[in-house]
């Protein structure tokens, strides 16, 4: 009860708050109360800087701050529309586009988007370039390095500004190859357009050559650009604190104007002061827990509805490093009381573990008996993906007879002790461990399984070391080309790499020439070739699909599978602008 008193005050005194400023400020309408989305989340919104947005609480206020050249059709992840540019022509074999940029369009503090701030943008990312942002992406596709100028020191301010520069109000892209996944990268939140007179004003780097060598690498989190944003988005920033994000609808946007006049994203850590919020009509949208807490206890009260079976664009694996770098080996030794460090370079030993997981079993317990098993660590939603191989089975004789081959019989006849950690707190991976460690102890009473909880961030951290023995470990996508699953995943050059240490040169080839060449039927053709050759290396054990359900209060309009876009980071899957409030 108590918490519920305090949450309603909370939600109220923001909410005064916001109007109160929206009063203040002539340059937006006033929709009252009842044209206020309230949304609450467990975690913190870590900066509003597009340049360094690379998660999805950042990403859902700064894709309505800001605005990109072109954007997802609807809820497709194959089309792509204008957005701040109005058309696009491709040259040079793929390796020039041309884009022409939308007129009439002003940023929140009024100046005019030109050219020159998309050119601004593009080189102000290729600069900085920090691990936190997802402008390695880029970087890939127009230096033809992950690595900023810090790290490569074959960057030069002259191979960036040759990447990309205006010819009039035209922005112009030379790649150095062709790279089909370029546009659906453009897409990306991180690449949203910033006012680059405003930005220079407030601090930010200038744009010339003499400055540049100065920015590269700077962390962006807390920016000048991340305390007062300015983008051409629907919305733009009241107030950002510790405890809340405040937003107004801009009444100069170009495009149509949003229903909504005020969106307040609250940070509220418990999740039953969530629940109770939602449940009283305090909260529009919250962050639930997952499908378990909506069933148990939003569905089916008053006020709620349900938007289920929404499509799953993550994908998430159990990875087995074959070259541990650290002191959770125990004895070292394949003598039953801990593992050598290359316990998992074994294909035996990698094929033992995965037909010993139960998939059905884990759709039933874990998910509620939604989603498929996956033949590949791609979502099947995407492009890319052959739904006509089979995925692995669970078998323990499969198993059985796996071991026995595993290291010449060696663990089979010795048995060994494995130390996995799953992350803390999350249901799924302890379930899917315990699963794993009950199936794999019953066929040999020499095996041992030690599981235990671990911080997320200690997890991440040493899973990068490559000190993980497994880890379970998922990726969503940055932009929608399989490109962004197949080689962080299954690249000796790939993001997971420290995570399975694994180096399969038939891997790599493939996925080199899927990814430089921009006919679609052979990319199909190399990415079943990738799975095939995975599933039978068993580098992963594959954690099903799990499609997506949200609840919202039901005067919430906008809301459907049809307008439902995985790649947008707000958790309806739409833009703010898009939705109503009754």
């Amino acid at each position: 009860m108590t918490n519920t008193r305090t949450l309603s005050a909370l939600a109220l005194a923001t909410l005064s708050l916001t109007l109160a400023s929206c009063n203040r400020n002539n340059n937006a309408s006033n929709g009252g109360a009842g044209s206020t989305l309230v949304v609450q989340e467990s975690a913190d919104i870590p900066t509003l800087d597009p340049g360094t947005t690379y998660d999805t609480s950042s990403g859902q206020v700064v894709e309505n701050l800001y605005e990109t050249l072109l954007t997802y059709q609807g809820n497709s992840l194959t089309e792509l529309e204008p957005l701040l540019a109005t058309e696009w022509t491709e040259g040079e074999g793929g390796k020039e586009y041309r884009f022409t940029l939308r007129e009439g369009v002003k940023f929140h503090t009024g100046n005019p988007f030109e050219c020159k701030d998309a050119e601004y943008t593009f080189r102000r990312n290729l600069v900085t370039n920090t691990a936190d942002s997802g402008n390695w992406f880029l970087s890939e596709s127009l230096l033809g390095t992950s690595s900023n100028a810090n790290d490569d020191q074959s960057i030069t301010w002259q191979r960036i500004t040759d990447a990309v520069k205006c010819d009039g109000q035209t922005l112009v892209f030379n790649l150095p190859k062709a790279d089909p996944a370029f546009l659906s990268k453009l897409a990306y939140t991180g690449q949203g357009i910033v006012d680059s007179e405003h930005a220079k004003k407030i601090g930010e780097w200038d744009g010339t050559e003499a400055t540049w060598k100065e920015a590269v690498g700077k962390d962006l989190t807390g920016s000048p650009l991340a305390q007062d944003p300015s983008g051409t988005g629907a919305y733009r920033l009241l107030k950002k604190d510790a405890t809340a994000v405040t937003a107004q609808a801009f009444a100069d946007y170009w495009g149509e104007k949003p229903q909504i006049q005020n969106v307040i994203i609250q940070k509220v850590p418990e999740q039953a002061t969530r629940i109770q919020a939602f449940l009283k009509g305090d909260a529009d949208l919250i962050e639930t827990g997952g499908r378990p807490t909506i069933e148990t206890q939003i569905q089916g009260q008053p006020g709620v509805a349900i938007l289920d079976d929404l499509p799953d664009t993550s994908a998430f694996g159990i990875a087995m490093n074959e070259n541990v770098q650290g002191g959770q080996l125990g004895s070292g030794k394949l003598d039953g009381q801990g593992i050598p460090a290359n316990f998992f370079s074994d294909v035996d030993v990698r094929r033992g573990f995965v037909a010993a997981f139960d998939v059905p079993t884990y759709i039933k317990e874990v998910q509620k008996g939604k989603g498929t098993a996956r033949n590949v660590m791609m979502p099947e939603t995407f492009p890319g993906y052959d739904a006509s191989i089979a995925a692995s089975k669970f078998d323990l004789e499969t198993a059985r007879a796996a071991f026995q081959k595993a290291w010449g019989g060696q663990v089979w006849d010795k048995g060994f002790t494995i130390n996995v950690a799953y992350r803390a707190s999350s249901k799924p991976a302890q379930i899917g461990m315990e699963m794993l460690k009950k199936n794999l102890e019953s066929l040999n009473p020499k095996f041992k399984v030690n599981i235990v909880p671990k911080e997320w961030s200690q997890i991440l951290k040493d899973a990068g070391a490559g000190k993980e023995t497994m880890v379970m470990t998922g990726w969503s996508p940055d932009y929608a080309d399989p490109d962004n699953f197949m080689h962080t995943v299954y690249h000796s050059q790939g993001y997971y790499h420290p995570r399975s240490n694994f180096k399969d040169t038939q891997l790599d080839t493939w996925i080199d020439e899927a990814r430089n060449t921009t006919d679609t039927a052979r990319r199909n053709e190399l990415y079943s070739n990738v799975a095939r050759r995975a599933l039978d290396q068993a580098y992963y054990i594959l954690i099903p699909s799990n499609p997506g359900v949200i609840a919202y209060r039901d005067n919430i309009g906008g809301i459907s599978t049809d307008t439902f876009n995985p790649m947008l980071s707000f958790r309806t899957g739409t833009l703010w602008k898009t939705l109503s409030k009754s």
